[in-house]
């Protein structure tokens, strides 16, 4: 086999900087990749446009196009109920389906992780951390403290014998996460500033010790009288038909989509080109405080990636950080050097990341400072040092003429790739412009 290549394709920022145009660039020049999602799960949404063809990625890898393979690592979190949708969805858009792989002990998400996770939210009111509402951090909690199901679980079941398995998990653990969270919001909120927008929702006085003492064995009905936001989920988490109707889609779009592998390191060494794709940006990643509690609930950089090769021998030859020349973010959470998106001179409007309920609108800020650019990408490549070469991978080039937007002014694009103190960092760069980005349709790419 000739010189094996393994990417990582990380966003360099806070989400939205065009990793699945990244991705489907690297697989049109390698085909048959292999592509591992490895953290997040569903609610990445990560835009191609290719060929006339436009299509938004969430569990499905944005190399699908080029016909890459999709591997679903056990730090993935994918939602089986949604599979369907975005199967049915690509088939439509590409004429065929893309092989999904997965590795058995592949956590999967629940309707009791996104009924959580929206009455959670709605519940924060306007002190929301700014979730997707796809109950990622849920499904997580939920695992760590033993109650996970994997997909090599799902794919041995029946409906029935995994209807009733998530509802013992409901009565055995989700009531008790539930009593627990809104006893910690209580207790936060007690604290919190007047006119903060964090005591929204919160409780009168008394009601944590007379509804949520004891063993956490909370009833539905406990919860449901206090009449507070998110009750709506609530009620759904009482039927046991909405358990039996996610257990049997879970079970039917597995066997219909995903193939189990038993043997992740030989999968991995008989590749050519593997390409690790991130959901979320870097300053997400959950070791962020800086951003905390606005951030992701998983690994967004080359944690994931170096350790699941390690296991295996092997190791990223490439890390590649992907910028749009300017900087959003979606939802609630500090945005450094903010403005309005008028002020970079940005005229065409985002497709992908259009405003919703969850997370609120899309921002626009400059980058920082050289040096606050550089910074946490030098923090993350130091967990592979010099054994990798350093990529960065600039998108929408088209709407600042191919200068990088600063807080000092813009930057032209050999201030990053070319003779000046930054070359150690990014020993190559990859510009989505031109005839590149005229193939691959650079405009717009957005998403997690």
């Amino acid at each position: 086999m000739s010189t094996q290549t393994i990417r990582a394709v990380i966003g360099k920022n806070f989400g939205d900087e065009g990793k699945g145009l990244a991705v489907d660039y690297f697989c049109s020049r390698a085909p048959q990749s292999l592509v591992v999602k490895h953290n997040g799960g569903a609610q990445a949404g990560h835009t191609v446009e290719q060929g006339g063809r436009r299509f938004v990625f969430h569990q499905l890898s944005a190399g699908s196009f080029r016909r890459s393979d999709t591997l679903w690592a056990h730090t993935y979190y994918p939602d089986l109920y949604k599979l369907r949708e975005e199967e049915d969805g690509f088939y439509e858009a590409a004429g065929f389906r893309p092989v999904v792989l997965s590795e058995p002990d592949t956590p999967v998400t629940l309707i009791d992780d996104v009924l959580v996770n929206m009455l959670l939210e709605t519940r924060r009111g306007a002190a929301r951390h700014g979730s997707c509402g796809m109950g990622i951090y849920e499904a997580q909690l939920r695992t760590k403290a033993g109650f996970g199901i994997t997909v090599g679980d799902i794919l041995s079941e029946n409906a029935a014998s995994l209807a009733v398995r998530i509802l013992r998990i409901r009565g055995e653990y989700t009531w008790k996460r539930i009593a627990e969270a809104i006893d910690a919001a209580s207790a936060e909120n007690a604290h919190a500033p007047e006119g903060s927008g964090a005591e929204a929702g919160s409780l009168t006085e008394g009601d944590t010790e007379k509804n949520l003492s004891g063993d956490g064995r909370v009833s539905a009905e406990e919860i449901l009288s206090r009449g507070l936001p998110g009750t709506e989920y609530l009620e759904m988490l009482r039927s046991r038909q909405v358990v039996e109707r996610y257990a049997e889609e879970m079970i039917r779009n597995a066997e219909a989509f995903v193939t189990v592998t038993e043997d992740t390191g030989a999968l991995l060494r008989g590749r050519e080109s593997i390409v690790f794709e991130s959901g979320q940006g870097l300053l997400l990643d959950e070791g962020n405080k800086r951003f905390a509690p606005h951030i992701s609930a998983s690994r967004t950089g080359l944690a994931n990636p170096v350790e699941i090769l390690a296991v295996h021998g092997l190791a990223p030859t490439e890390a590649v950080y992907v910028t749009r020349t300017y900087v959003t973010r979606h939802g609630a959470g500090l945005l450094p050097y903010e403005c309005p998106r008028e002020a970079l001179g940005i005229a065409s409007e985002d497709l992908t990341n259009v405003e919703n309920p969850w997370q609120g609108r899309i921002r626009y800020a400059t980058h920082g400072t050289i040096e606050e650019f550089l910074a946490p990408v030098r923090e993350d490549a130091a967990l592979i040092g010099d054994r990798a070469k350093l990529a960065l991978f600039l998108t929408h080039v088209d709407e600042t003429n191919g200068r990088i937007l600063m807080a000092d002014g813009p930057a032209e694009v050999d201030v990053f790739c070319g003779e000046t103190a930054v070359r150690d960092v990014f020993s190559e760069a990859y510009l989505a412009r031109g005839r590149e980005a005229e193939q691959v349709e650079s405009r717009g790419m957005g998403g997690n």
